[in-house]
């Protein structure tokens, strides 16, 4: 990660960067929702600088009902390549270490409401 909006979830907020195959498996396994942010070249995409804005907003707005951590650079393709969510700046979303749903690049606001509502809705009953 090369952009300060987005070192700055680990560094400030303290979220995980997942850098290996075991910390994206310990992460995703445990109990609860579970968001991958994907964040891809910021040099070359100019939306992972706003996707590091907008989802520690969302997860406000969602009372913690998920936590979050980054993918980092050493798993990116894996991770996009396993869960076929190849568009970045991502959102992938994990319960019990299964994807239950993904938003890839930037989106509006209510559709951000919308579709991860509809996800976390899609999990609880699984």
């Amino acid at each position: 990660m090369t952009h300060p909006l987005i070192d700055r979830l680990s560094a400030e907020l303290g979220w995980p960067c997942l850098e290996s195959h075991d910390d994206l498996t310990a992460f995703t396994a445990r109990e609860g929702v579970h968001v991958l942010f994907v964040p891809g070249d910021p040099a070359r995409n100019l939306e992972s600088a706003d996707v590091a804005v907008i989802l520690p907003e969302l997860r406000m707005a969602f009372q913690g009902r998920f936590d979050c951590a980054v993918v980092g650079d050493t798993i990116e393709a894996e991770v996009r390549e396993a869960t076929r969510v190849l568009k970045t700046p991502s959102l992938i979303f994990y319960r019990a270490g299964e994807v239950i749903g993904a938003l890839p690049k930037v989106r509006d606001w209510d559709e951000y409401m919308a579709r991860i509502t509809q996800i976390l809705t899609r999990s609880n009953a699984a």
